[in-house]
């Protein structure tokens, strides 16, 4: 959610960045947001006046009263119950324009930073870097469903009996692997100073409200029938709602937390690559990185978050790149996004592995996240980043290390996770 101040400042300002999102039908909320911003502000002086005027009649009466002039003071009754009847008024008015107000101002997009570029999807986001020369294979690789099975490492047709389609068992030294993934990922990140935190796996309305756009809540969230409950599509929601509606020591920041949990997704209108496998799936696992921080720290933990992600996937020999989302890319609370992407040796292209995503204090405004200065309280800033998700992580490790033969080399540093076990090898026919 932005400052109000730069929409009564700078409107045009804010319509040009909802241009850059091509989402020209909320440009109707700029105008609406003033003119509801300008009804709260003179409701807000009438019901002050009113209330002052209250206490002006209210003593009034009392001095009648006491020099017995019953009349004039049963006129001020009178005056007093109209008045009261008019505060009544107000306030309800101006909980319903409050109302409105929060839902447009919600519904605005966080400005995005001058670096991010224009374009109306991810098709049109833009390379940044590359990591890593992708090695040519002697021989085609088969899809990993195919490399999964091969090694004896996954159950689907067990997992839609149970559970439906986008689900699965993960078995053996697989199913070992993936643990090994994030516990790698774990220990990486506790390495670079973050605090590790296992988070609740289920959230409230209000905390969901905040933390990401009516939209993508509609296309990600399952709720619990019946109660306020939501499952997480991400630790990130759990992790920033914690310091929902806090005032945090300025000594505090910057936060650096990494977090584990399970990840739960409808993948609404899911389509395109590889979903007879595991990329697109309902549930899955991932280690997080959450920063809070003070406002002019933000654009280097930018740099800094992105580049963790990097030396993870280096350091087991996987080739990834670095691509600068473009404006119609981000989500509505987003100031900027670097997406990273793995190299498919059987595909012959890159795909998304992970996102880092600053929100500047779009994510803080929601949540009422701040912290104590000097000068008074400031709204926080918020930053998030995959250290690594591992069904997508799976898909790129295997496919990078697998041999001819059909093994799978195991990445070294990953080895002391697998009981110094170098290479799975394909099950036996």
């Amino acid at each position: 959610m932005i400052d109000i101040n730069l929409l009564r400042r700078d409107p045009e300002a804010v319509r040009e960045n909802i241009r850059k999102k091509f989402q020209e039908h909320k440009l109707p909320l700029v105008d609406e947001v003033l003119s509801l911003d300008e009804q709260r502000r003179a409701l807000q002086k009438e019901g002050d006046e009113r209330r002052a005027a209250r206490n002006a009649i209210s003593a009034k009466i009392g001095k009648l009263m006491r020099e017995k002039n019953i009349a004039a003071a049963e006129e001020a009754k009178v005056e007093a119950a109209a008045n009261n009847e008019r505060i009544a008024a107000i306030e309800k008015e101006a909980e319903e324009i409050a109302a409105q107000l929060k839902k447009d101002m919600m519904a605005i997009p966080n400005i995005i930073a001058p670096e991010v570029p224009v374009g109306r999807d991810d098709s049109e986001n833009v390379e940044r870097k590359r990591f890593l020369e992708p090695a040519e294979k002697p021989f085609e690789v088969p899809y990993h469903l195919d490399i999964l099975e091969n090694l004896g490492g996954i159950d689907l047709d067990s997992a839609r009996r149970t559970s439906g389609q986008g689900f699965y068992y993960l078995i053996g030294d697989i199913a070992r692997l993936h643990s090994a993934v994030l516990t790698y990922a774990r220990d990486f990140m506790i390495d670079k100073g973050f605090t590790y935190v296992i988070p609740p796996f289920m959230i409230r309305s209000d905390v969901v409200s905040g933390v990401m756009s009516f939209e993508e809540m509609d296309g990600m969230m399952y709720k619990i029938e019946g109660e306020d409950l939501y499952l997480i599509g991400t630790s990130e929601h759990s992790m920033i709602g914690r310091f929902m509606n806090t005032v945090l020591p300025e000594a505090d920041l910057p936060l650096t937390l990494t977090s584990y949990s399970p990840c739960f997704r409808k993948e609404k209108g899911a389509h395109g690559i590889e979903e007879r496998g595991i990329y697109r799936i309902h549930q899955f696992e991932k280690q997080e990185m959450i920063v809070v921080c003070k406002p002019e720290e933000s654009r280097d933990w930018f740099e800094k978050l992105y580049s963790y992600t990097v030396e993870l996937f280096v350091s087991m020999n996987i080739p990834v790149r670095t691509l600068e989302c473009c404006s119609g890319d981000l989500a509505d609370l987003k100031y900027r996004s670097i997406d990273v992407e793995a190299w498919s040796p059987r595909q012959k292209k890159y795909f998304e592995v992970g996102s880092c995503s600053n929100l500047t204090d779009a994510q803080a405004r929601r949540l009422g996240i701040r912290y104590k200065t000097e000068k008074g309280n400031a709204f926080a800033h918020t930053l998030n980043n995959t250290v690594v998700a591992p069904p997508r992580m799976l898909i790129a490790l295997l496919e990078n290390h697998l041999n001819a033969d059909g093994s799978v080399t195991i990445p070294e540093v990953l080895r002391k996770y697998m009981g110094g076990k170098e290479a799975i090898l394909p099950k036996r026919k």
